[in-house]
């Protein structure tokens, strides 16, 4: 059974910057495109960053210039550095398959942007 384990939220003030780590049980990000998610208090999860197996990403418009998502599978684990963090960026981030099915979800980790 693969297990998620997401790390490196926290508090940072508006236009700071945070790096996401997403590390799993087994090494299967060679064989999935792996996407963030994320899910603010009252709001739908969503998709946010998504990178293929070749390194292909893509980014919801509001963290496109921002955000970058990124995998090192040697070590399975898929990264999102977070620069010029907004308020509205606050939310618990997951990360899972980008495409079809998806493997039980983490515990997240909560990304608070305030001053």
């Amino acid at each position: 059974q693969v297990q998620l384990m997401e790390s490196g939220g926290g508090l940072v003030q508006p236009g700071g910057s945070l790096r996401l780590s997403c590390a799993a049980s087994g090494s299967f990000f060679s064989v999935n495109a792996m996407g963030w998610y994320r899910q603010a208090p009252g709001n739908e999860r969503e998709l946010v960053a998504t990178i293929t197996t070749t390194g292909i990403t893509n980014y919801v418009d509001s963290v496109k210039g921002r955000f970058t998502i990124s995998t090192d599978n040697t070590k399975s684990t898929v990264y999102l550095q977070m620069n010029t963090l907004k308020p509205e960026d606050t939310a618990v981030y997951y990360c899972n398959r980008a495409n079809g099915w998806k493997y039980p979800w983490g515990q997240g980790t909560q990304v608070t942007v305030s001053s």
